[in-house]
């Protein structure tokens, strides 16, 4: 029988080329890893270089850093000195043991028009506003420029920016808040839930965390809303109703609002009062508001849906015109009493309240679109819709007796009245030379 080849030479010839092919792997990885290292040694330089070139070396001294730190973070907010120097200023107050305000939300609609009265009668203002596209951002920089006019500075910022609401305040010690910075509107909810949290309830509470942290705390007034009423049936809605069953994310984050003041008034001693505003309207208004744009559909030639229950009852809403919720702003801030808290700790029980601000006579809106005809010289178009049956209470309006017993609230322009005047802004400020009656043309005391 003939011998079984030699196979050790192959074998070994085989673990011979394996192993120069392991010694070669090693050597080019090696390699690599030391082109790599190089390669970013050589970026990580260059990048320092760039860095020390443009920005200047820190002392080694933490008075220094603060002070560099300082430094950045005002010229980031609008030139250091003198933007200090400007935002004391428009916060100074010119009558007499007058506030100081910081008003939050400054070139919204009420925002707006708070400003301008507590101007006009010696108090300090500072606007903060972050300009957002929810409605026509040109709308809200006339406003601004309107403001400007009345020495009124508005910072262009969020109000989720915790460094820069402790700045401004630093800078000025506001005796008051008036906080309407807010995601607004119902249905816009539907395409961005998440801008309803993170201004209505995470902005909130960093404007309550800063404002707990400073001394002296300031007073809170703010903007609830009447959506907090949700699905009651109840009319006029009082401040004892029940308000746990919001019928919108909009509603059930100012609902949120109000439970979160109630916590921050109980545990750090922040004075808070929550104002639920009904159906605002007037000169310099929001777009997406129904009054707004069924003038403009009609004078477009445009239908306008005009909705009605299931029964075949009208909607009606309580429409309140703009100079009567200012005057219940300002009631509020007038009859704030001071927080009691300092350091962020509590002193001692501190107030908490919450109005209804409206006009105590809802106004079917078939009405509303009779005057508006009448005011516009023109016919709407109307298209009417059956509302689905969801709850929707086809009559809501305010009872209004706790503002008027606290501070006087007492709504006085009535339905055409006010409209006549937002028809006399809405012509003006568009430019629209149609069939508008003539002495409907604005004058410049409507205009504020």
């Amino acid at each position: 029988m003939a011998s079984p080849p030699d196979t050790s030479k192959t074998i070994k010839l085989e673990r011979y080329n394996s192993y120069l092919r392991k010694v070669n792997s090693t050597k080019l990885l090696n390699a690599s890893s030391k082109l790599l290292f190089r390669a970013t040694l050589l970026v990580a330089l260059v990048l320092v270089f760039l860095f020390t070139f443009n920005y200047p070396p820190l002392a080694a001294d933490t008075t220094h850093q603060f002070h560099t730190h300082t430094n950045f973070l005002t010229s980031a907010f609008g030139g250091g000195a003198a933007w200090e120097k400007q935002v004391r200023n428009s916060a100074t107050p010119r009558r007499p043991n007058g506030m100081s305000v910081l008003v939050t939300g400054a070139v919204g609609f009420v925002g707006t028009h708070c400003s301008l009265a507590l101007k006009k009668r010696g108090d300090g203002v500072l606007g903060l506003d972050n300009f957002n596209t929810y409605y026509d951002p040109s709308l809200k920089r006339a406003r601004q420029e309107l403001l400007s006019k009345h020495q009124i500075h508005v910072v262009d910022g969020d109000i989720n920016d915790a460094p820069l609401l402790t700045k401004l305040f630093d800078v000025v010690p506001f005796t008051h808040v008036l906080h309407l910075a807010a995601q607004a509107g119902v249905r816009y909810a539907m395409q961005n839930p998440q801008s309803y949290i993170r201004s209505n309830i995470a902005g909130f509470v960093n404007l309550l965390e800063v404002s707990k942290a400073v001394n002296p705390q300031p007073s809170i007034v703010w903007a609830s809303s009447s959506s907090v009423y949700g699905l009651n049936t109840e009319n006029p809605f009082s401040e004892l109703h029940r308000t746990d069953q919001p019928a919108s994310l909009y509603a059930a984050t100012k609902k949120a609002g109000e439970e979160i003041a109630h916590t921050y008034n109980h545990i750090y001693g922040l004075s808070l009062t929550g104002l639920r505003f009904f159906t605002v309207y007037g000169p310099w208004g929001r777009p997406d508001m129904a009054y707004f744009f069924f003038t403009k559909a009609i004078l477009q030639g445009k239908a306008i849906d005009v909705y009605k229950t299931v029964d075949g009852k009208e909607v009606a809403r309580d429409f309140t015109y703009i100079d009567d919720i200012v005057k219940g702003c300002l009631g509020a801030l007038d009859t704030a009493e001071k927080s009691t808290g300092s350091g962020g700790k509590k002193k001692g029980p501190a107030q908490l309240r919450v109005y209804n601000l409206g006009n105590t006579s809802p106004v079917p809106v078939g009405k509303l679109v009779a005057i508006l005809e009448s005011l516009l010289g023109t016919k709407a178009k109307k298209h009417v819709i059956k509302m689905p049956s969801n709850g929707d209470v086809p009559y809501t309006h305010a009872n209004v007796t706790a503002a008027f017993r606290d501070f006087g609230y007492k709504p006085t322009t009535d339905l055409s009245t006010g409209l006549r005047k937002f028809v006399k802004w809405y012509v003006s400020y568009y430019g629209i030379q149609p069939r508008v009656k003539k002495e409907n043309h604005i004058d410049s005391e409507d205009s504020t």
